[in-house]
């Protein structure tokens, strides 16, 4: 018979306790220490199946000993940062929507804070956007609504008298606010902040957006954001959300959709947007997307491969510099499935390393491009056309030619060989 989910949370021994001791990782442990938050995620998943107390339990615990066992490592490349954000987005709706009783959400939110407080490297620092939910309640929301606003009014009226001054809580305070129905309270306090962060501003907007008037939350956000380039993407993403949730659609993809998706690299944005905007054709949305770099129209050639969308790939591929052997390889794959793609991806490469572009290459890669050029054309009956070709590259004597004349065994003179 299965257990139903208890609604207290006792003390449950966990597999992960051990592993986020105090300094339980040294300098160069980060990927070590990413593995280990995984793993704990598995196991609070895990739990949340069967008991979402108890998964509730494990979230809290997890959260308080992060900082604590990752302050010594070098986290420079940012991605145990990534790891920790991405564990705090998921624990914070597992304790928020945990089924226990009144006198142990407090107890989760006293050790949740003392955790914020003490949270250096600030690896938990967004949980504070989500204090109003983790206080499940808007009666809690506003007991702890109370807690916190002295020491906001504090710190804003010492900025007021030109006094520098900081309050950790500031992010736990509004959204306390914001759960507790509290809305005009958020818009009074940031009146007073001349130059709230977006952390902070985005509350006001929230607060707008929160009764339908979303062309005020946008227009209040973009006022306030100032010009920071992280604001306009932030500005973009929350833009984009609340257009996409009021059914506006259009307006949500023309003006914040490209800005709002950037992803590392050009295929993970158009995937993003393919994502959320399913009723835009592939080709069509890619032509949104190259025109948004019409310095740089190449660069979405391995997007527009992959897609399968090969007439657009090979304009792609002569519009702006490639890279020769992103080219040659897409030439190799396509050799046989789709010879007239590979032999304008060859002739492309070629035409870009016989201007000096691309990186490291070698007379190989000369004879590599050129092979897969000849091998191409031949399959499409177009051997002569491609010698042509070839040969008005090589044309001029540069050190760039004569040194991919010297690599493929071919006269100084332009004189294209014969077909054979």
């Amino acid at each position: 018979m299965t257990k139903a989910p208890t609604t207290t949370a006792a003390a449950t021994p966990w597999a992960f306790r051990t592993r986020f001791r105090r300094g339980a990782f040294g300098w160069k442990a980060s990927r070590l220490a990413i593995d280990r938050i995984h793993e704990a995620l598995i196991e609070i998943r895990a739990a949340a199946r069967i008991d979402p107390a108890r998964a509730g339990e494990g979230a809290v615990l997890l959260l308080e000993k992060l900082s604590p066992a990752l302050c010594q490592i070098d986290s420079s490349s940012g991605a145990l940062g990534n790891a920790t954000h991405a564990a705090v987005q998921e624990l914070a709706p597992l304790i928020s929507s945990a089924p226990v009783s009144p006198p142990v959400r407090k107890q989760w939110l006293d050790r949740l804070y003392e955790a914020f407080q003490q949270d250096d490297p600030p690896y938990i620092e967004s949980l504070g956007d989500h204090w109003g939910d983790l206080c499940a309640t808007s009666d809690l929301a506003s007991d702890w609504s109370d807690q916190l606003l002295p020491s906001q009014h504090h710190v804003l009226s010492e900025r007021a008298s030109g006094t520098f001054a900081y309050f950790a809580g500031t992010s736990l305070c509004y959204s306390a606010l914001f759960k507790a129905g509290r809305h005009e309270e958020i818009l009074q306090l940031l009146s007073q902040d001349r130059h709230p962060i977006w952390p902070y501003l985005i509350w006001g907007a929230r607060v707008l957006a929160a009764s339908a008037r979303i062309d005020e939350a946008i227009a209040y956000a973009r006022d306030r954001a100032g010009i920071n380039t992280n604001s306009e993407e932030a500005l973009a993403r929350f833009a984009e959300d609340l257009l996409l949730k009021a059914g506006r659609r259009t307006e949500a993809f023309d003006q914040y959709a490209l800005r709002a998706n950037q992803a590392h690299t050009h295929l993970a944005t158009f995937r993003a947007l393919a994502k959320k905007y399913p009723e835009l054709a592939k080709d069509k949305l890619l032509s949104h997307l190259v025109a948004s770099t019409p310095t740089a129209p190449g660069k979405w050639f391995a997007t527009a491969k992959t897609l399968k969308l090969f007439d657009q790939a090979t304009r792609l591929a002569w519009a702006s510099p490639c890279d020769p052997k992103t080219l040659n390889r897409a030439a190799r794959d396509h050799l046989t499935s789709q010879p007239a793609f590979a032999m304008q991806c060859a002739l492309a490469a070629l035409h870009w390393m016989s201007t000096g572009h691309g990186y490291e290459l070698t007379g190989l890669d000369v004879q590599e491009t050129h092979r897969l050029a000849i091998d191409a054309a031949s399959q499409t009956q177009q051997t002569e056309q491609a010698h042509t070709t070839i040969a008005q590259m090589l044309a001029t004597d540069t050190p760039t030619t004569t040194w991919m004349k010297q690599a493929l065994s071919m006269a100084t003179s332009p004189t294209a060989p014969k077909s054979r």
